[in-house]
């Protein structure tokens, strides 16, 4: 199955179940037909109740860990311990307490100077998945901020079009920040990617992205060519859409 689908949710609550019950299934999958599923996980605050909920006892006995293998879409360059940091907010939320292998968890140094940040990155993507070949995650769950920013890929930048490159460094000048993303095309390459948007704040760009269809906005430029894209939304979330009915 290719093509976007929405599905929008009551609450937090029951979207982050829907998250959950996604990644529990395309694991099983992906793990049956190649004995290895790779996903490539979000910071902010909207995954993280989806995160508390795999780590549940519900989801821990349903999932193969130590066949999963753990990516983040983009960090900020702060050390692993630091209140912002992407890989840290998941690993208390969610890796601390299920059994994968802690070679299986491919974090972004953050820590390093960014160019030598996105090179380890780039690394350490080529050789799990091939060097030479465009990484193509089982599954992506990605954010979108008010400005229509996803990942680290924020508007007025360029997006990277070249496939040689799979992880970049970013200076978000109006944050005064510097972070590592994956590029558009690495993003594009997923075989499902999934957007976990929330509350009243982000209505107008969702609304901009799914229906009106600006170009500007990066998150619109997550189609991925041979894969399937799928919005999980919350009511408010959903709020400006033309079919905003909650399923």
């Amino acid at each position: 199955m290719t093509g976007r689908t929405i599905n929008i949710s009551k609450s937090i609550e029951d979207l982050s179940r829907k998250a959950a019950e996604l990644f529990t299934v395309e694991a099983g999958t992906a793990i049956a037909a190649r004995g290895v599923f790779s996903v490539a996980i979000s910071g902010g605050s909207t995954p993280a109740p989806f995160y508390s909920l795999l780590s549940s006892e519900y989801y821990r006995a349903r999932i193969d860990w130590k066949r999963i293998h753990f990516f983040w879409t983009d960090e900020r360059c702060v050390a692993k311990d630091h209140p912002d940091s992407n890989f840290g907010m998941a690993f208390n939320m969610l890796l601390s307490k299920v059994p994968v292998p802690d070679a299986n968890i491919h974090r972004i140094p953050g820590e390093l100077d960014p160019e030598e940040a996105a090179s380890a990155y780039d690394r350490d993507l080529r050789t799990f998945f091939g060097n030479g070949t465009l990484p193509r995650f089982d599954l992506v769950y990605l954010g979108v901020g008010t400005d229509g920013h996803t990942a680290s890929i924020f508007p007025g930048e360029k997006p990277v079009s070249d496939i040689s490159e799979t992880a970049v460094p970013v200076y978000v000048e109006k944050l005064g920040s510097h972070r590592i993303s994956l590029t558009i095309p690495v993003l594009n390459n997923a075989a499902a990617v999934v957007f976990l948007v929330t509350g009243k704040s982000k209505a107008g760009i969702v609304r901009d992205i799914i229906e009106v269809k600006k170009p500007e906005l990066p998150a619109a430029w997550v189609i991925p060519a041979n894969g399937k894209s799928i919005w999980l939304l919350d009511l408010d979330a959903a709020g400006l859409l033309a079919d905003s009915a909650a399923t």
